[in-house]
């Protein structure tokens, strides 16, 4: 009886594996969109006054409680937008390639 030979593959690292992973469970759109989320919290610094997220075709609409903090923050707008792409293409869990969540391109403060 010949024995099967089991064949030998490639080791792959864990960022490598947790790609391959989100890509094949079809989850890389929702996780872009908290990472977003979690992008503007850190780069705005309004997570406490934020009321409500919201992202779709590279707008992020938020919804603050502070009119006085949304103030602040229009000014701040394409700054922001730099900032949150930035600390995007920092994050080993932003799936950059995903045409339907993607990169952020504008800031609309309601």
């Amino acid at each position: 009886m010949k024995q099967a030979r089991i064949e030998r593959k490639t080791a792959l690292g864990m960022d490598q594996l947790v790609k391959e992973y989100i890509d094949s469970m079809k989850i890389a759109s929702g996780l872009n969109t908290r990472r977003i989320y979690a992008a503007w919290d850190q780069a705005s610094g309004a997570a406490d006054y934020t009321i409500k997220r919201y992202f779709r075709a590279g707008k992020l609409y938020v919804t603050l409680n502070s009119s006085v903090v949304r103030n602040q923050l229009y000014f701040q707008k394409e700054a922001l937008v730099e900032k949150i792409n930035l600390l995007l293409s920092r994050d080993n869990l932003f799936t950059k390639e995903d045409p339907r969540v993607s990169w952020v391109q504008e800031i609309v403060l309601k």
